[in-house]
């Protein structure tokens, strides 16, 4: 299935529906290649949380040491952070890829992602199934996180 002949889904951002499509009409091959890609797009932690990782929040339903925090963008938008070691590439890529379709977008958006999104990319042909709950354990406390700002703010 080609990202042209399949209906895009209103719950899912143009951007990640646009890697999603990227992902699906590729080989095997690519899409590993493509997921590593991901891997070394992620950008590195601002500093201040890299001095202070206690600020960050810990995802332990992932195999992987698997960090988080969002900060508030000035134009409404949530900032994405995510600290995940260079020893877990496929994970790492997935990371990237949260990163390059949501940062910066609305919370509504965010919380609109679909849960399983990423099966739908053919990531499961590639990793394995405990890997691939750590990836929806990951979007789901992204989603709690964005959740709780929401309600702090009011």
């Amino acid at each position: 299935m080609t990202a042209e002949n399949s209906a895009p889904n209103p719950a899912v951002p143009e951007k990640l529906q646009g890697i999603m499509g990227m992902f699906r009409g590729a080989p095997k091959s690519l899409r590993l290649q493509a997921l590593l890609e991901y891997s070394r797009k992620l950008p590195p932690l601002p500093a201040k949380y890299v001095e202070h990782p206690e600020f960050m929040q810990p995802v332990p339903e992932c195999t992987s040491p698997f960090f988080l925090v969002t900060e508030q963008a000035e134009n409404g938008g949530i900032n994405l952070y995510f600290k995940v070691p260079e020893e877990a590439p496929t994970v790492r890529g997935y990371a990237g890829i949260l990163h390059e379709a949501l940062n910066g977008e609305s919370p509504e958006t965010i919380l609109s992602v679909p849960d399983n999104f990423y099966m739908d990319m053919g990531l499961s042909e590639l990793i394995t199934p405990m890997r691939l709950r750590g990836m929806g354990a990951i979007l789901g406390r992204l989603k709690n996180v964005v959740r709780e700002e929401e309600k702090a703010q009011g």
